[in-house]
């Protein structure tokens, strides 16, 4: 069976929106340090989600300009 382009595109982008997450709970060092000693757990998740936001649009960006580049010298 032959697989098609646009399928393994679709699966390929719903793998990385399940698994990827996982990965993604990260903090520097001193964000660490500073949030351990706080009782506001809830500074601790927005700065989390901070850091996934800043480190995923790069990503995006450069993928949505390759998706774009491809699509031009493909036709």
């Amino acid at each position: 069976m032959v697989a098609n382009k646009t399928n393994v595109v679709k699966y390929s982008v719903i793998a990385l929106l399940v698994f990827v997450p996982n990965f993604i709970s990260a903090q520097c060092a001193m964000c660490r340090a500073v949030l351990e000693n706080s009782d506001d757990t809830s500074a601790a998740e927005g700065v989390n989600n901070g850091i996934v936001f800043l480190m995923a649009m790069p990503y995006l960006l450069v993928g949505v300009i390759g998706f774009i580049i491809y699509k031009k010298f493909r036709n």
